[in-house]
């Protein structure tokens, strides 16, 4: 059964990140079990990485946190739209990490090949509850169109794939991507979203608001079945939510 989601508004996007940096600190250090941690790429988690480096960089449990990544552009670890290396430049050339901790997706790969590895190694390492694996924390974004990981409004039916991962295609430029998929998302211990900047608003409006339009959208379909769904909101992303 869906819990409601827990809503919290800063005043920008430097505050949603500190919250959850704090929060995310605050869970990993609350077990001494493997936590398995999924990032997604954009500004407002460019600005998270940036914190852990250089207020947690010594007091996290970077020993025990796995990373992992809910969409990656088919693209070299090395290029500049690559998800790990803005994960990397940001965060794990700064602070002492375990490399065998880190499970990018192999960018460079065939995307069906990268899809299919990435989806081995999550199965082969990961806890499993219902015959999907499970995340303790998975950190989402949600795009201009409400789209969120790699899964788009036109490939809606990622959200029930049988899959753990997929090919995604961006709808504009084409691009093929690798995506976690919609069941995985929502057999996680915890969902966080960090939506920040004007552009979202509409967006953020008509889910929080439940509006009928919002059923398109993949975001709104991300309703962990066991777990905690929590949305991380600046002033700007939040102004046409209903009090």
């Amino acid at each position: 059964m869906n819990k409601p989601p827990k809503i919290k508004v800063f005043d920008n996007s430097v505050a949603v990140a500190n919250a959850f940096a704090k929060k995310l600190y605050q869970l990993a250090s609350s077990s001494e079990k493997p936590f398995h941690l999924v990032l997604s790429g954009g500004s407002t988690p460019a600005l998270l990485f940036d914190i852990l480096a250089r207020q947690y960089a010594t007091i996290m449990p970077w020993d025990r946190i796995h990373f992992w990544w809910g969409d990656e552009r088919c693209v070299p670890p090395t290029d500049g739209e690559s998800n790990y290396r803005m994960t990397r430049d940001h965060l794990f050339s700064k602070i002492k990490v375990d490399e065998t901790n880190i499970h990018r997706v192999k960018g460079e790969w065939r995307p069906e090949e990268a899809a299919a590895a990435y989806q081995q190694e999550i199965v082969n390492l990961m806890p499993h509850t219902d015959g999907w694996p499970v995340f303790d924390l998975i950190i989402l974004g949600m795009g201009n169109d409400g789209h969120t990981a790699s899964i788009f409004p036109h490939q809606m039916y990622l959200l029930d794939s049988e899959q753990v991962c997929a090919v995604a295609t961006h709808p504009e430029s084409g691009q093929k991507r690798v995506t976690l998929t919609g069941k995985v998302l929502n057999n996680a211990k915890r969902v966080f979203f960090l939506v920040t900047g004007k552009s979202k608003a509409e967006r953020v409006k008509e889910i929080i608001n439940k509006l009928e339009k919002a059923e398109k959208l993949p975001a709104t379909h991300i309703r962990p079945t066991h777990g905690k769904l929590a949305f991380y909101f600046d002033q700007e992303a939040a102004t046409g939510i209903d009090n």
